[in-house]
């Protein structure tokens, strides 16, 4: 067998490729001999951290990821979950972290044009979209770059592709000052019969390229993505890929008719390691060979090597294994839509991934150990510390401690954020941004609808990742609960530190542990996912967060609950704590937001509370009993009560019992509770429930919110506050 080989695999080549000496060892047994430079970077491409998931697959495998209504669970570009009447919701969260610190603008851009087309490949219509955005201090010289430059990237491309901005995260903390956080969620319709895979079926059957023309945008960015931060991360920036909306738009369209037309065996999304990564899951995972020619690669730039086609993320581009009689018919679709189609390859019997340019075969590798034979690590980890208890709490006057919680940077209106993206695109979406969850309607169904939801406490998870990760899972699942829904699956987003170091991977093992705890707890299976680690700079890891993305599904949109007061002499309820409890202040919002003090340990979640609380207030919903509900997260109660009000411009008084903490009352972030709002005569007639506890704490009405003993504030005035922080950060 001769490879041309151009160029001397060194010591520092293979380390710049981010292999290490035994990883490296482990190709020359496997293949027997040397690589050339082009498999050396596919070796690199399908054994990065971001490809293989080495540090974290034993612990992935752990997770719940069947159910009774699961289709397709991880594996796939997305997940397929079963809504009834014959259709399906297919959805996914990925990240876009380091192009994003890199080059805010076409990184969160093109983030969202890969989580899109994750879901169409599946071959669903894409319906809503989420973002999950961490940055560092709103202090730091970068931190306003970086939020301009996401946000517009976001909105330029999810506006541009025409998909509504349903819901998603905003958070600050100066954890994230050298590695901010891009997560990207994606959620689409399919009919339940017609969902397309990846796997190549046929030997001697036609391999496709479509889509966008191939150039040198991104060459290396799984690569990239799989290694910290250092002083040079400015070289890095033509790793970052640039993105094109309008053309992805084609692209759906074009990949939607190909499928209707019986043309498509399988079809693979061109993301991280591109043409390498799709060709070789393709082949793979039917047990089948994948011959490539580059030469009839489509491409925008001249001289480009083999290394730089194999190894480019371009944006807006498929590989397709496509039915032979087939070809005139696809082709002139693609044609029609002003895409690029090109046979550029073949699958074979001989299990090789095979790969010319110019006449020369520069790649002849074993096609299933590229992917079967990734480096699994059994990486080392230590236990958390559990942080000592949150000492001589300070107390501040209640009103004055609700405005400047209101206000601060973590829990005022991301308005500013969202109007900047298009929320009604579509037609279908049934709230706007700012409530626990987006809600759309589901095309040709009269009631049906899907709820969404994004969360995650980094704090947390740092102070206890067992608790945080059920946390992020009982969170996500109380805010679709609290429109209603019922909750179905959920993707997660693991972004972590670097795995190398003992205490990071002790993060991550334990976090995964709490989602797979409270997943099966709940009934809430993970379909789909992303594993993002080696998220620090010179040594500094982000806060341990493991966003999880869920879907719900609501029968009847018309029985909807929203957060905003309804009526004035409503009587307000917390369901699922008793008020007379104190709350818990470790790790709070309260803490940490008025006095800069990360302390004490995370709220313990009961799950099987949760569980009751949550099947409870769906029921009041459903029956027409609620007429306003929200979740008690950040903030606590206070907060929550005070959202209620701004979102309806009612006010509202809550009387707390004597002897009671108010600060740790109205500011504990306890888990599982929400405050639901009832006529009198309902919550007179309410039948008491086991295990969950309905408690009034006040009536709505008036132009004020009081707080018990405190002064009353305007409605006017808390809805000033929460609503000025971001347009005074930015400087509108």
């Amino acid at each position: 067998m001769t490879i041309r080989n151009d160029i001397a695999i060194t010591d520092e080549l293979i380390a710049s490729h981010g292999l290490k000496p035994d990883e490296y060892q482990r190709i020359l047994d496997l293949i027997g001999r040397k690589p050339s430079f082009t498999e050396l970077g596919i070796f690199s491409a399908m054994w990065n951290e971001h490809c293989s998931y080495k540090s974290s697959k034993k612990w992935l495998r752990t997770l719940p990821t069947t159910g009774p209504r699961v289709i397709q669970g991880p594996g796939e570009n997305a997940g397929v979950v079963d809504i009834g009447d014959g259709q399906t919701v297919v959805f996914k969260m990925e990240s876009h972290n380091h192009p994003s610190y890199i080059e805010p603008y076409q990184g969160a851009a093109t983030g969202v044009g890969g989580i899109l087309r994750d879901v169409f490949t599946m071959g669903a219509r894409p319906i809503a979209a989420m973002n999950a955005l961490r940055f560092g201090d709103p202090a730091h010289a970068k931190t306003k770059h970086l939020v301009s430059g996401v946000v517009a990237g976001v909105g330029g491309y999810g506006n541009s592709f025409g998909v509504p901005t349903v819901g998603g995260e905003v958070q600050f903390d100066a954890r994230y000052n050298g590695n901010i956080l891009v997560n990207a969620f994606a959620a689409g319709l399919a009919d339940a019969d017609s969902i397309f895979y990846s796997k190549a079926e046929g030997v001697g059957l036609p391999v496709v390229y479509l889509g966008a023309k191939t150039g040198r945008d991104g060459v290396g960015g799984a690569t990239m993505a799989s290694a910290e931060f250092d002083d040079s991360i400015e070289e890095k920036r033509p790793t970052v890929q640039v993105g094109d909306p309008f053309t992805e738009k084609c692209l759906l369209e074009a990949c939607l008719e190909l499928m209707a037309s019986g043309a498509v065996i399988a079809i693979q999304d061109m993301g991280a390691a591109g043409l390498t990564c799709s060709a070789v899951e393709m082949g793979a995972k039917g047990d089948l060979g994948i011959r490539l020619d580059l030469d009839k690669v489509p491409v925008r730039e001249e001289r480009m090597t083999a290394y730089e086609m194999m190894l480019s993320e371009s944006q807006e581009r498929m590989l397709m294994v496509l039915r032979p009689e087939k070809e005139a018919e696809a082709e002139a679709i693609f044609r029609k839509w002003g895409l690029d189609f090109a046979i550029v390859g073949e699958t074979t019997d001989d299990l090789r991934f095979r790969v010319f340019h110019q006449g020369s075969e520069v790649a002849n590798l074993p096609i299933k150990e590229l992917g079967d034979e990734a480096p699994e690590y059994d990486r080392p980890w230590t236990e958390p510390k559990a942080p000592a208890p949150a000492q001589d709490v300070p107390v501040m006057d209640i009103s004055e401690a609700l405005l400047k919680l209101l206000g601060s940077s973590n829990l005022s209106s991301r308005r500013w954020v969202w109007e900047q993206y298009d929320t009604l695109i579509q037609g279908n979406s049934l709230q706007l941004p700012g409530g626990d969850a987006g809600v759309v309607r589901v095309e040709g169904h009269d009631t049906k609808a899907l709820a969404f939801s994004s969360d995650v406490n980094p704090r947390y998870c740092e102070a206890d990742p067992y608790e945080g990760g059920k946390q992020a899972v009982a969170e996500c699942w109380r805010n679709l609960t609290a429109t209603g829904a019922l909750p179905l699956a959920a993707t997660d987003n693991l972004n972590f530190g670097n795995p190398e170091r003992p205490e990071i991977m002790g993060q991550l093992v334990h976090a995964i542990k709490g989602i797979g705890e409270a997943c099966r707890a709940l009934d809430f299976p993970i379909v789909s996912g992303n594993v993002s680690l080696y998220n620090e700079t010179n040594g500094r890891g982000i806060l341990p967060t493991p966003t999880i993305g869920g879907v719900g599904l609501i029968d009847d949109w018309s029985k909807m609950a929203r957060i905003r007061f309804a009526a004035e002499g409503d009587v307000i309820v917390l369901v699922g704590g008793p008020a007379e409890l104190g709350g818990h202040l470790g790790q709070s919002a309260y803490l940490r937001e008025l006095f800069g003090r990360n302390e004490g340990p995370a709220p313990a979640v009961d799950l099987a509370h949760e569980k009751r609380v949550g099947d409870h207030v769906r029921d009041l919903i459903r029956c027409g009993i609620a007429t306003a509900v929200h979740d008690c997260s950040d903030g606590g109660m206070a907060v929550a009560v005070a959202e209620m009000a701004i979102a309806s411009g009612i006010g509202a008084t809550l009387a707390l019992q004597s002897g009671n903490d108010g600060v740790a009352c109205l500011f504990g972030e306890d888990q599982g509770r929400y405050v639901v709002t009832m006529s009198e005569a309902d919550f007179a007639g309410l039948a008491p429930l086991k295990g969950v506890s309905c408690v009034r704490i006040g009536t709505t009405g008036g132009q004020s919110l009081k707080l018990s003993e405190a002064h009353a504030i305007s409605v006017a005035e808390l809805k000033m506050a929460h609503e000025g922080w971001f347009p005074a950060f930015m400087g509108n």
